[in-house]
């Protein structure tokens, strides 16, 4: 976690995939400049993961492709070469790092591909394709991964055996407040607790996050929070960064231990941003994906 006590070096991989610095007291010295990572050829970005060492993994929404790099060294380059038709928002690594884990948009579907190869391990269809249905992001646990659907109220769960065996996906409907279908997109990032057994959700229509029991599928929204255009979401040791996309910030918050409330302890804010989505973390670095949706939808942006 990120204490407040010294300066958080926060590296925002922007829509050029940038690292940013950012002040945790204002009694400390100037941010560090702002450094960034260029997704070479990419037409757009959205999802980002980090894996082993320094190296991460960011997407190209709308062409699927899946860029490799390092953090560090502030390299990439392409990964997958998706087939045509495929989309990569959300991606998350599993425990092991051998498994990357995409969702996969407006297609309804989820990939898997190998982390150390970029072969396509599974491919999953949640759904039918939008507007039924929006694969937005993805959840590792112990047990599996946990998918989200923007335009209805479910998740999906694709187990996954110790060996990194990939079984047969199951969907959970959700109940209660994260059920809310308000807007255009619905629920979106989300995050577990270390046992796996709680999920939080991100809802974008309502500015809300709930916590979701991962076995019944009712929900509860985490008091006192409130972020509007809510995308992406981290969770470590009870504090949540959550993205905040056409407001160009993340809250850093701190939860209660019973998950019932929390409390927004800073806003982070950069020049860098144009509309960031997803967020992983380094060390004690941020690494944050800009969508530039502003541009338009699809982007029409010349560099990512």
């Amino acid at each position: 976690m990120i204490h407040s006590s010294r300066v958080a070096l926060l590296r925002a991989v922007t829509a050029t995939l940038a690292a940013f610095a950012l002040l945790a007291s204002p009694l400390v010295a100037a941010p560090l400049q702002d450094q960034i990572i260029v997704l070479p050829g990419a037409t757009s970005a959205e999802g980002i993961a980090v894996g082993r060492g320094s190296t991460f993994y960011a997407g190209d929404l709308f062409a699927g492709d899946i860029y490799r790099g390092d953090l560090q060294r502030q390299t990439a380059a392409l990964f997958v070469d998706a087939p045509a038709g495929r989309m990569a928002l959300g991606m998350k690594l599993d425990q092991s790092g051998n498994l990357l884990f995409v969702a996969g948009g407006f297609t309804g579907q989820g990939y898997v591909y190998d982390a150390g190869t970029g072969a396509t391990r599974a491919v999953y269809q949640f759904s039918a394709p939008a507007p039924v249905g929006i694969i937005n992001d993805v959840v590792v646990t112990g047990s599996g991964a946990w998918f989200t659907d923007s335009a209805q109220p479910k998740l999906y769960f694709v187990p996954v055996s110790p060996t990194s065996v990939l079984g047969s996906f199951t969907t959970l409907t959700v109940t209660g407040p994260a059920a809310a279908l308000t807007g255009q997109f619905n629920l979106n990032g989300i995050a577990a607790t270390p046992d796996g057994k709680t999920l939080i959700v991100a809802h974008s229509g309502t500015g809300r996050l709930y916590t979701v029991n991962h076995v019944t599928g009712a929900s509860a929204e985490i008091a006192n929070v409130s972020v509007p255009n809510v995308d992406g979401i981290l969770l470590e040791a009870g504090r949540l960064w959550a993205v905040q996309n056409f407001s160009n910030q993340i809250s850093e918050i701190r939860l209660s231990p019973d998950l019932t409330s929390g409390v927004v302890e800073r806003v982070i804010t950069s020049s860098r941003f144009e509309v960031p989505t997803t967020v992983a973390r380094h060390g004690s670095d941020l690494a944050v994906v800009n969508g530039k949706f502003g541009t338009g939808l699809p982007p029409t942006a010349t560099q990512y």
